[in-house]
């Protein structure tokens, strides 16, 4: 059947059995069924301080009230006055949103994960797994959104909103340090999400996992164009099939490298173009 049995709603529940399959066996002691719902609440509890720090954390103000705190301390005005004349003055800050993403979407579930959990990172996802044995999945899912995005491109709204990175035009340099940034980001979104949540989950709530990931993926999607973040739910749901199917984060990964490479791509050369010097 080649590419069309991945659409067929059979096979979608085939794999959302086999994944049930693969959860923690019954028959647990008392004692052992009140620590895997230990277990579930720390996962859970470690996800909301994550997910509370990025969403506070991230903005650029912070990072200006803290330069503005340490020109204070150190009784140099100069040292705020020229971090706002800098030319890589928005940069800085996506580096800064970007350093946030890191830490809350990927140190910090790791070091859970290795040293309260004691887990594989590997069990999470952070591993190639079988992610070769599914391209066809991974495909079908990139495919209409590229078409979708290569069309919307050339709408007022998409063009106005990518890239985020309002300098991205000016130069390579500039072009390039952004897509380090929202590369780097799309990886520990994924690991989160995809990793962290929906393999900690699972050993309890089986597929179902995968539903609970999708409710903050959506959220977070909320500041974005409405299409993008109706088109989370879906994304959300066939990522986190495909990252247990695969055990991996990758395909993810690569999808969504993919799909926000080529929106900003197609966003430039709809309006400013791409950077004519380096």
């Amino acid at each position: 059947m080649g590419f069309l049995h991945w659409l067929t709603p059979g096979f979608l529940f085939s794999q959302l059995n086999a994944i049930d399959e693969e959860r923690k066996p019954a028959g647990l002691s008392p004692a052992e069924e009140a620590k895997e719902r230990i277990r579930v609440w720390q996962i859970i509890g470690i996800a909301c301080v994550c997910l509370l720090l990025v969403h506070y954390g991230k903005y650029s103000s912070n990072l200006t009230a803290l330069v503005k705190w340490f020109s204070e301390v150190m009784s140099d005005p100069s040292i705020y006055r020229d971090y706002h004349r800098y030319e890589y003055r928005e940069l800085l800050g996506y580096i800064w949103w970007g350093s946030i993403n890191l830490l809350g979407f990927l140190i910090i579930p790791m070091l859970a994960i290795r040293w309260w959990f004691k887990d594989s990172l590997s069990e999470y996802g952070w591993q190639w797994g079988n992610v070769h044995h599914h391209w066809r999945g991974y495909v079908l899912l990139a495919s209409p959104i590229l078409v979708f995005a290569i069309i919307a491109s050339f709408g007022d709204d998409f063009s106005q909103h990518y890239p985020f990175y309002n300098q991205a035009h000016r130069s390579w340099f500039d072009l390039l340090s952004w897509e380090v940034i929202y590369v780097l980001q799309f990886i520990a979104v994924e690991f989160f999400f995809r990793g962290y949540l929906v393999n900690g989950l699972k050993r309890q709530f089986g597929s179902l996992s995968i539903a609970v990931m999708c409710l903050p993926y959506l959220m977070l999607h909320f500041p974005k164009l409405w299409p993008e973040s109706f088109g989370a739910i879906l994304f959300g749901f066939f990522l986190g099939v495909l990252a247990l199917m695969s055990r991996s984060i990758w395909g993810g990964v690569l999808v969504h490298v993919s799909i926000a490479l080529m929106m900003d791509v197609a966003a430039l050369l709809q309006t400013k173009g791409l950077p004519q010097q380096w």
